[in-house]
């Protein structure tokens, strides 16, 4: 008589393999090359989905219930403590890891030629990824996310022409109450880890089809002589390895700080001073510095179309897979994260102090002297250290376009770090 345990053990073990190519580049297994960030998201991922169902049977999603259930939790279940500390520190980790991924498919080319869709994808896995941890900010029903998600949705009103209507459809109504915390517990428990499930799983799918990830490639085919190993011990026990740490480092800092909770949510008494998110600080900065058009809309939008567009320039000549491209691209990387640490926080102490009240341009509309105007410089001297960058290390355009990638990037790390 067959062993069903046995066969069903083996039908999940040959699952499992045959998401990754029997055979992997040797190339492809030192560390440092992808620093196992995709993996690392994809068990972070798994954390929450596993703390998340568990603490569905405590959670009253309303605003009366909301807080006391956290309490319940906390105090009087077993092991709640630590699981909401895990699924609290695992999502700020999966955010921080998935950005991490991000950079390392840029820095290292993995976003070109066959692999464009799959940096889409990614794009897209990114947007539900900060869309779930939006979403579930609001959920412990505190003053201090009950506060942060009012200003988070605030933003939206300053889109035009269709900003009061999607701020009306994200809150549920015209303030913050039972409405937008149905929709937000929704759109956290149901429908972002359903897309996110099925983004994962054609991303997995695309990786595979691309040949898995990405090794660096050079004329003398140094890498291609080291050829390839059995998939199986090589690979999968460092992703093994890796898991366990991983999962070992969340639940040791959930044991140590557990998640943090404050004062019930009071629409009546917001704190001094009130902050988004921390992933969504840098945005809150900005619109200290810019008018709310251009922080919320226009800036965020050309930097999402120049990361979509990024992927389907000309580019010269098969140079991916090397972290910078080149000895030449880790200068200009260099300099660009230089530029921006300087020009950044040169830009956010010239406004504070210097200029004046009424903007770049007073008794002017505050969209010209806030918003186009400064918008209008930088992007001027965006396009003024693309040029010297050609034109003074005679870069290549994979080069200077992750040049400007990381010249973004350390921007947009200096304001979050001054907003924090």
């Amino acid at each position: 008589m067959p062993d069903n345990n046995n066969n069903n053990w083996a039908s999940a073990r040959s699952l499992v393999q045959h998401a990754r190519p029997v055979r992997v580049p040797e190339a492809a297994l030192r560390f440092t090359h992808t620093f196992g960030l995709g993996g690392m998201a994809l068990v972070l991922f798994l954390v929450l989905l596993g703390t998340g169902l568990l603490m569905i049977f405590v959670y009253e999603p309303t605003p009366e219930g909301a807080y006391k259930s956290i309490l319940h939790m906390q105090d009087e279940t077993l092991f709640g403590r630590l699981i909401r500390g895990a699924h609290h520190w695992g999502a700020n980790l999966l955010i921080a890891v998935a950005v991490l991924h991000l950079c390392r498919v840029f820095l290292t080319g993995a976003f070109q030629g066959v692999r464009r869709s799959n940096w889409l994808i990614g794009l897209g896995m990114m947007l539900m990824i900060l869309v779930s941890g939006f979403t579930g900010y609001l959920l412990p029903w505190d003053q201090v996310s009950y506060w942060a998600i009012t200003v988070c949705t605030e933003m939206l009103g300053y889109v035009p022409v269709v900003g009061e209507a999607l701020q009306r459809l994200v809150v549920g109504g015209t303030e913050i109450g039972a409405a937008t915390i149905l929709n937000f517990y929704a759109l956290h428990t149901v429908v972002v880890p359903l897309v996110l499930i099925v983004l994962m799983t054609w991303h997995f799918w695309r990786v595979r089809l691309s040949g898995g990830v990405i090794v660096p490639s050079d004329p003398d085919n140094a890498v291609a002589r080291r050829g390839y190993v059995p998939y199986r011990p090589n690979l999968i026990e460092r992703e093994k390895a890796v898991a366990l740490v991983l999962v070992a480092f969340v639940v040791v800092i959930a044991i140590v700080f557990g998640a943090p909770l404050d004062l019930p949510a009071n629409p009546g008494m917001s704190p001094n001073p009130v902050k988004a998110p921390w992933y969504f600080v840098g945005l809150q900065e900005l619109l200290l510095h810019v008018h709310p058009l251009f922080a919320v809309l226009v800036i965020p939008s050309t930097l999402i179309f120049a990361l979509i567009g990024a992927a389907y320039l000309p580019y010269d000549g098969n140079s991916t897979g090397r972290w910078f491209l080149s000895a030449k691209g880790r200068r200009m990387s260099t300099l660009a994260a230089a530029t921006a640490v300087v020009f950044t926080t040169a830009w956010i102490l010239v406004d504070e102090w210097v200029v004046d009240p009424g903007g770049w341009m007073p008794g002017s509309s505050p969209v010209i002297s806030d918003g186009l105007l400064p918008f209008a410089v930088l992007l001027a001297g965006v396009i003024a250290f693309h040029m010297s960058l050609k034109r003074y290390f005679s870069a290549t355009v994979s080069e200077t376009v992750q040049a400007m990638f990381v010249l973004f990037v350390v921007s947009f790390t200096v304001l979050t770090v001054t907003g924090v």
